[in-house]
């Protein structure tokens, strides 16, 4: 026991001692009351700034080095799953390039999603700090998730008679996580500088950019990627990374 515990508790037991005989001494009781009120402030100020410190690593690092979302639909299934919980990392663009196979979150370029009712209420704002934390996944109703299929310069087009996409020549068989539909909408475009092309992987239940070909041929703009889902953290049992496609990085680049 070091010097400052047993001068506390050689405090204490005197404090003890008095109460039974009935006698006190009020300078003594001030003293420790003193301390233990010290003890107090600096117990609440160390754990303010801890609490602090960790708010702002937790914004820091939704801000500029990824994000929880949660997933929605059904358009990527069975690869995702409704409410599904991922994350998305805002460093693969910012420090690599895009390749087709990626699944990314982007921004609604316009037109995709319908308005979202906006939240109302206490915990409407609760939620609202939470997810501004982190804590909460983000739920903005303004992002998607969908499977890049061509990236700048690339050639698609739509489809053979097995239903398969040609991209840069070459027939690509995505029965690994494409679900039946791939061939429900015929199209055929190159993919404008600065722009992806993208898809659900539940090709018959995604409005993805087959939906959109009224403007810039349905193509996504770069800057509208949050970032590329690397991670799927919830549920538990599904807990692991989220692969890009083999057989789309495969595919040569447009000549």
């Amino acid at each position: 026991m070091s010097e400052n515990e047993k001068s506390e508790f050689s405090d204490e037991f005197e404090q003890f001692e008095a109460s039974e005989t009935g006698s006190s001494d009020p300078e003594h009781e001030e003293s420790l009351a003193s301390r233990a009120f010290n003890r107090f402030v600096h117990w609440t100020r160390e754990t303010t700034f801890v609490v602090v410190m960790a708010l702002a690593l937790s914004v820091l690092l939704r801000t500029f080095v990824f994000q929880a979302f949660y997933v929605p639909s059904s358009s990527m299934e069975e690869t995702l799953l409704i409410n599904d919980r991922i994350i998305a990392s805002k460093l693969s663009y910012r420090f690599g390039d895009i390749h087709r196979g990626d699944v990314i979150v982007f921004q609604d370029p316009g037109g995709w999603l319908p308005e979202p009712l906006p939240e109302t209420g206490v915990r409407a704002q609760i939620n609202t700090v939470l997810k501004f934390i982190g804590i909460l996944p983000q739920n903005s109703g303004k992002d998607l998730v969908k499977r890049v299929i061509g990236v700048e310069g690339d050639h698609i087009k739509c489809c053979t008679v097995q239903g398969q996409l040609i991209i840069n020549g070459v027939a690509v068989n995505e029965n690994a996580y494409a679900q039946a539909g791939t061939d429900s909408v015929t199209f055929e475009l190159t993919v404008p500088q600065g722009r992806v092309f993208v898809m659900g992987d539940n090709r018959n239940h995604s409005s993805d950019s087959r939906a959109h070909m009224d403007v810039q041929d349905g193509t996504v703009p770069m800057d509208n990627i949050v970032g590329q889902v690397v991670s799927l953290i919830w549920p538990f049992d599904r807990f692991g990374k989220v692969d890009t496609s083999e057989v789309l990085a495969a595919v040569p680049a447009a000549k």
